[in-house]
Order: C-alpha cells, then structure tokens, then sequence
C-alpha cells in the first residue's frame, strides 16, 4: 500500500489536510502550535486506491521534545512514498522552510511543496515567491475554503502510479477514456452566497439592496456618492444565507473626490470575498462607458454575474432597443443572465433573488470527470484543435480541478499552441451541454510532463 507523509512547521494546516483527505476530523486541528506532536496514520480512499496517509508534528527545534516530533516525522518521511510538505502562503518563504525541504528531497524524490491558505487569486500572485524553492512539483491549495484539493488529489494518483497513464504520450483522449476512473463530484459545502452590488453612481444600488432585504439598511439619497463605506447584510431565501454588499458607486478617475479614493480600493477587496456581482445598470438614461469598465470587475474577479437593469418603470427605451444595445456594448457578459427591476416598485425583486440562488449553483458546479472528458473528445471530433505548424495539437484528458468558478485543466502535448479561438470554442461548447449561466468558464492548458513526472 502506498504511504504519503504530510510534513512542515507548525500550524502551516497539515493536520486540516489530513483531516481535508481523510474525509473526516480525526487529527485535532488549533491555532496553538505543537498541536500534533506524534504521528497519526489513517487509510483512506483516493478514487477507489486504498492509501495510507500519516500526519507529523510540526518541525521545530526551539525544545527538546519539539527536536524530538521532527525526528520522528524524518524518520515517517523516509518511509513514505510521496512527501507533502506544506507552507503557509500568507507569509513569505524562509530559510528554514528551504533547508527543510531541501533535506526532505534528499530522503525521497517525490516530494511535493503544497503552499496552503491561498484562499483568493491576489493570495496566489503572492505565493508565487516560493518559486526559489526550485521544486518541480507545487501546488497552490486553501485547505479551509477547498481550494485546489482536486488537482492536488489527481496529481499525487499521477506521481504514485495509479492513473493508468503508463502510455499517456502513445494514447488519444478517446483512448484514455476507457481506463480513467470515474471521479464523483465533491460535495459543496453550505456557505454563505456573497452578492456584491456594482454599478456607478446613482444608479440606484442602494435602492436595490434595501428592496433585496425589505428594510431600510443603506442610506438613500440623490447626492452622487453617498455610499463610501460598504454596507452589507445577511438575508435567509429558500434556506440558503445571501449576503449582500453594497458598494460605493464608481464615477470616472479624474473625477473621484476625497474619501471617495478609499471607496474604490474598498470595492475591490469586497469583489474579491464575493462569488456573485450584481451589475446594475440604469435604464432611465443610456448606458455610458463607464459602465462598460466598471463591468470588467467582473472578469477581473472571476465572478458569476446577473445584470440588473434597474429604475424599468422609467426606462427610457423600449425592452428590444434596450437589450439590442446592452448585448452590443456588453458583448464579452453574453453568458450573464438580465432582469428588468425597479426598486423603487419592488419590480422582480423576488426573481432576482432566485437568479441568485441558480447563478450561484452554476457557480460551484462539478462536471464529473469521466463525462467532462466525454463532452471535450465530442468537441475535437466536431471540431479537430489546428496544428501547430504541422505538428499535431492533442489534449490527452480534461480534468476539473476547483468550482468557484468551474476551472479545467487541459492536459496536452503542446499547450502553448491551443489558440484562444480554440479555447473559446470548448468554452461555448461546454455551456451547450452544461448550465453554466451567469458564470466564467477557466479553461487552462497544462503540459503533460507537469503531472507525470
């Protein structure tokens, strides 16, 4: 039986993945370090592969019973077959965490740096410093929000040899189809659906979020600019927990004023925790440039998306020119879904509420391997990728690696010749044949030789 050791300085989250793989509390987790001080071994199921995994204390010599928990998670590490030695990618990489793991390379080849708590894409950005570690394998995980654990499961089958991919540069995708095991979806957490409200000034967002919660929670007035702080609020909607944020209205740079600067800044980091954007357009007047730029927020933050075409009781065109307009100038949000509301009259409120609900399912949903694979081998045959040059493009499987969005990985032969054309094909051929709407669809193209070996 394969054996993997999970290894690192204290509270790094070493016993939360333990826990995170097991499927199951069993290693008690805190914020004391020290916590886990003798090893806990557990078998578990990785896609029907009984492994054996082992959780270690943390390594550190400040004492002698801590000199004594890293002697014995070497001594683990020298037994196992794949070593996970974890980080915390909230702070910048040390010396000691290179020498470790420096160490723990000479003792076993396959040794993967897991770099844990990247719970947001600007967290990743900053973890990408680890990269002085030279390792061959990393991973960039958040054991706490579920981030990553997929493809840090298919990678770890890769590297113990239990994918049947032993011929993967001889097999087709159609080929590969008939071995690869089936991988079930993994459960979506219950959370909270955070909804932030985009949209420039006085466009009624402040209207919208009072008539989402029934009460007067945001302060309403004609003057541009009224909201600086976010104003946010929980609602319970079909026993699903909605949390709305009400940001600032954006106006153009040159014309932000004072306070107003720390007011955009705010709005970034409230898109950031978000999953969903409200983009709020107002129909009384046309729609200005400025609310195509506030609508790249969306893509910038890889959010799920409604467009809410707000004060409809005074719009200033008819329905058809309206959305004629708004599918021509908001072309790139054409998977977004729209609704006509009013604020002011309660126009659609409950509707919007139950789009949030569905865009938010769309958000967080899994394609199960075997049939995500299906749907790309149709899509090639229909559509074969171009070569490069006269050399053969291929993609050997697809895999989906996290949801929130739904991000895929294209595994290939020559990633870097899969042309954005192509790519946004697979895109649209995904969303005829799954319900993605009102979400961004990450497809990314990966080497085959970054998984195998």
């Amino acid at each position: 039986m394969k054996k993997i050791a999970i290894l690192g300085k204290p509270n790094v989250g070493k016993s939360s993945l333990f826990n995170r793989l097991a499927k199951e509390r069993i290693a008690i987790t805190s914020d004391i370090s020290g916590t886990t001080r003798d090893v806990n071994k557990k078998i578990i199921q990785l896609e029907e592969h009984p492994i054996q995994i082992l959780d270690t204390g943390g390594i550190d010599e400040s004492t002698e019973l801590f000199s004594k928990v890293k002697n014995l998670a070497f001594k683990t590490a020298q037994e196992a077959d794949l070593i996970l030695y974890l980080v915390d990618g909230k702070h910048l990489p040390d010396d000691e965490d290179r020498k470790l793991f420096y160490a723990l390379q000479k003792i076993q080849n396959n040794c993967f740096l897991v770099i844990n708590k990247i719970d947001n894409d600007k967290e990743k950005q900053n973890a990408y410093e680890f990269d002085s570690f030279g390792a061959h394998d990393s991973f960039f995980i958040s054991v706490s929000h579920n981030r990553g654990i997929n493809f840090l499961i298919q990678s770890i089958l890769y590297h113990l040899g239990l994918h049947n991919t032993k011929n993967l540069q001889q097999e087709s995708l159609e080929e590969l189809l008939e071995n690869m095991p089936e991988v079930s979806p993994t459960e979506v957490q219950e959370e909270i659906i955070h909804v932030g409200i985009i949209g420039r000034v006085n466009v009624g967002k402040s209207s919208l979020l009072n008539a989402l919660i029934g009460e007067e929670r945001s302060v309403v007035s004609a003057i541009e600019g009224t909201t600086i702080d976010p104003v946010d609020e929980i609602i319970e909607f079909q026993n699903k927990k909605i949390c709305f944020v009400d940001t600032a209205g954006l106006r153009r740079r040159s014309k932000i004023k004072g306070i107003e600067k720390f007011a955009l800044d705010r709005t970034n980091k409230i898109l950031e925790k978000s999953h969903i954007a409200l983009l709020v357009l107002d129909v009384s007047t046309t729609f200005v440039e400025l609310d195509e730029k506030i609508s790249s927020l969306v893509d910038k933050h890889s959010l799920g998306v409604i467009i809410v075409l707000n004060k409809w009781d005074i719009k200033i065109k008819e329905y058809k020119e309206i959305i004629t307009e708004l599918k021509r100038k908001f072309k790139f949000l054409e998977y977004a879904p729209i609704l006509t509301v009013s604020a002011l009259n309660k126009r659609h409120i409950t509707d919007l509420k139950q789009k949030i609900l569905e865009v938010y399912q769309n958000f967080s949903y899994r394609i199960p391997t075997s049939t995500l694979n299906n749907t790309i081998l149709e899509a090639t045959k229909k559509h074969p990728l171009p070569s490069d040059h006269g050399k053969i493009v291929r993609i050997y499987y697809a895999t989906q690696y996290d949801t929130n969005p739904p991000q895929i990985s294209l595994v290939m032969n020559r990633p870097k010749s899969l042309h954005f054309s192509y790519k946004r094909y697979l895109v649209n051929y995904l969303r005829d044949h799954f319900n993605f709407e009102g979400t961004p669809i990450i497809l990314t193209p990966k080497d085959k030789k970054s998984i195998k070996e």
